[in-house]
C-alpha cells in the first residue's frame, strides 16, 4: 500500500531536489492555516538565520503602524515565526497588509512554500518554480467537485519564474483512488471556453445615454462580447434549422399521398389524438366542458373519415412520416424561438433598464425613443455598485436622513455586505433609527424587486444585515478584538467588507443632500481607521 507524504516531508523532498519555491494549493482556508501549523509542529525550518533575520526586518519596517494591541488580535507573533521558518498561508480571511508581506518575501525567494486558495492563482505576481495540487477536487458551496482542465491550467501556470527558470513543474500528490489518466487529459487539455459575464446596469445605462444618447448606446452594447457570445451561439442554432427545415422537407415528400393534401390529413389526426388524451386525463372537468370536447370530437372525426388520404391504401405508412415531420416541426418551431431570444439580448436588457428608469423619471423618453436624462439621472451617473438603483431612490426619498454616522456605516454596510451560506439567519442589528431605516430600506427593495420582475429584470438581491452591528461599532470606535468577535469573522474579511463600505459612504458623501453628505463623511472617518485605514493605503 503507497504511504502518502505528509506536508514536511513533501516540502523535504522539493528542497533536496531543488524544486523551492513552491505554492501548496489548498481549497480551503482552515486547510491553509492547518498546514501551516502541521509545518510548525515539524519543526522543520527552510530558511537560513541571516534569511530569517531579513524576514523580521522587512516585517517590522510593513507593519510598524500597526497598534500594539491590534497585534495581539491578529496572531501577529505566530504568523512571524511561521515567515521566519520560511511558510505562510494567502487567503482572503488574511489581512491584507499581512498578505503583501507574505507576497513581498516570496517574490524575494525568503519565504519557500506558501500554502494557498485559488484565488492566489488570479492577478498576484508570486510565480514559483512549483505548484503543489494536494487534491484534484474542491467544495463549491453546495458539493465536493473536480477541477475543471481551465483551473488546473490557472493554478499550474504559477509553475516557472519568466527570467529565472527554464521550466516550471507541477506535483498532483497522490490519493487513494487517484486516476493517472484524468490526470493526464486534465493537463493535456489547451482550449477553454470563455464566457463573459456582462450585463448592462441602471449606472451604465444613465453614463451612456449621457455620453452617447440612446441609440448610440444601443450599438455600443449591441457589439459587446456578451452580445457576440450569444450571437455566435445563434450561428449553431440556426445551423440546426436549416438542416432540420431540409430533413422536413424529405419527410414532406414521404408522406405525400396521391389521394390528396396528407398534411392537412396529419394535422386532423394530431388535433384528434390531442384532444382525446386531454379528455381522458381532465377527468375532473365540468359536464359542460365534457360535452363540448365531446362535440369537438365528433365533428374532427367526421372530418378526418370524409379527407380523401382516409381511404389510401398507404395511409399508415404517409402516417408515419408525418408524426417524424410534426415531431421535428416541433423542434424547429422551439430552435427559432431560442434564435428571437438570444438576437439583441443584451440591447433588450438595456432596453428594460430605460424602461424602469423612465418609470421612475431617471430618464425621460420621447416619442421617437430617444432619452435625456433628468436631475435624478444625473446623480445615477455617480452611483455605482450592484443596487444602485436601491442606494439612489433611498437617497432621493430621504429614507436615510435621521441616521447618525455610525447608523448610516451600518446602513452602507447592509447595501455591500453578501452574507456566508452558513451566517445565522437572524444577527442583532443596532437600535435607534436604523432599524426604522433598515425597515423602509427593505420595502423600498421588495416595490423595486416587483417593478424589475415585471420588465423581465433579474432584479438584486435584499439589502444583508448581519455585519451591520460590528459596523456600527466599529464607525464608533470599538476595539478590533470586540468588534471580530461581534462580525464573526476572519479580520481580513472585515477589513474588505469595511473598504467596501467606505467606497458607497465616499459616494454619498458627494451626492447626497449637504446634511446628509456631511454625516457620510463624519462615517468615513468612523470606519477609516486602525487596520482598515492601513489596508486602504
Amino acid at each position: 500500500r503507497i504511504e502518502r507524504l505528509d506536508r514536511p516531508e513533501v516540502i523535504e523532498l522539493l528542497a533536496r531536489s531543488n524544486l523551492l519555491p513552491a505554492i501548496f494549493f489548498i481549497f480551503s482556508r482552515a486547510g491553509c492555516d492547518a498546514a501551516v501549523q502541521q509545518v510548525r509542529r515539524s519543526g522543520a525550518r527552510f530558511t537560513t538565520p541571516e534569511e530569517r533575520a531579513e524576514i523580521r526586518a522587512i516585517v517590522e519596517e510593513r507593519t510598524r503602524t500597526l497598534l500594539e494591541e491590534d497585534l495581539a488580535v491578529l496572531g501577529f507573533w505566530e504568523w512571524r515565526e511561521n515567515l521566519e521558518r520560511g511558510v505562510a498561508a494567502h487567503h482572503a480571511g488574511l489581512l491584507p497588509a499581512f498578505k503583501e508581506v507574505v507576497e513581498e518575501l516570496f517574490q524575494r525567494k525568503l519565504v519557500k512554500v506558501v500554502f494557498a486558495t485559488e484565488t492566489l492563482a488570479l492577478g498576484i505576481n508570486m510565480p514559483a518554480r512549483t505548484v503543489v495540487l494536494e487534491k484534484l477536487e474542491k467544495f463549491n458551496g453546495e458539493a465536493r467537485v473536480a477541477i475543471t482542465s481551465g483551473e488546473y491550467t490557472q493554478l499550474t501556470g504559477r509553475a516557472g519564474r519568466r527570467g529565472i527558470d527554464v521550466e516550471g513543474h507541477a506535483v498532483v500528490q497522490w490519493t487513494e483512488g487517484l486516476d493517472p489518466q484524468a490526470v493526464a487529459a486534465l493537463a493535456s487539455r489547451r482550449t477553454y471556453p470563455l464566457n463573459s459575464s456582462f450585463r448592462p446596469t441602471y449606472n451604465m445605462a444613465v453614463n451612456l445615454i449621457d455620453q452617447f444618447g440612446r441609440a448610440r448606446a444601443r450599438e455600443i452594447l449591441e457589439s459587446s462580447f456578451a452580445q457576440f457570445q450569444a450571437d455566435r451561439a445563434v450561428v449553431g442554432l440556426a445551423r440546426q434549422v436549416k438542416d432540420a427545415e431540409e430533413s422536413l422537407a424529405g419527410y414532406a415528400k414521404a408522406m405525400s399521398c396521391d389521394k390528396g393534401d396528407f398534411a392537412e390529413y396529419s394535422g386532423i389526426r394530431r388535433e384528434l389524438s390531442d384532444l382525446e388524451k386531454l379528455n381522458r386525463k381532465d377527468a375532473n372537468a365540468s359536464r359542460q366542458t365534457r360535452d363540448k370536447r365531446q362535440r369537438e370530437i365528433s365533428e374532427l372525426r367526421r372530418r378526418m373519415q370524409r379527407h380523401p388520404c382516409h381511404q389510401c391504401p398507404d395511409r399508415e405508412h404517409h402516417a408515419r412520416w408525418a408524426e417524424r415531420y410534426w415531431k421535428l416541426n416541433r423542434t424547429v418551431e422551439r430552435l427559432r424561438g431560442q434564435i428571437d431570444a438570444r438576437t439583441g439580448t443584451v440591447a433588450r436588457v438595456f432596453d428594460r433598464i430605460v424602461d424602469v428608469l423612465a418609470s421612475l423619471d431617471y430618464v425621460r423618453v420621447d416619442a421617437d425613443g430617444a432619452a435625456t436624462l433628468t436631475a435624478a439621472g444625473r446623480t445615477m451617473r455617480r452611483i455605482y455598485g450592484e443596487r444602485d438603483l436601491l442606494v439612489a431612490e433611498s437617497l432621493r426619498l430621504g429614507l436615510w436622513d435621521s441616521l447618525d454616522a455610525p447608523s448610516l456605516a451600518a446602513l452602507a454596510c447592509a447595501l455591500v455586505y453578501e452574507p456566508r451560506r452558513d451566517e445565522p439567519g437572524e444577527r442583532a442589528l443596532p437600535r435607534g433609527a436604523f432599524r426604522e431605516a433598515l425597515a423602509q430600506t427593505l420595502d423600498l427593495w421588495q416595490r423595486l424587486d416587483d417593478l424589475e420582475r415585471d420588465s423581465r429584470l433579474p432584479g438584486s438581491e435584499p439589502p444583508a444585515a448581519g455585519l451591520a452591528l460590528a459596523m456600527h461599532s466599529w464607525a464608533k470606535g470599538m476595539p478590533l478584538d470586540r468588534v471580530l468577535r461581534e462580525a464573526d469573522l476572519a479580520a481580513g474579511d472585515f477589513v474588505r467588507w469595511a473598504k467596501q463600505t467606505i467606497d458607497l459612504l465616499d459616494q454619498m458623501s458627494l451626492v447626497a443632500e449637504p446634511s446628509l453628505a456631511t454625516v457620510a463623511r463624519r462615517a468615513l472617518d468612523g470606519v477609516r481607521r486602525g487596520i482598515v485605514a492601513y489596508s486602504s493605503v
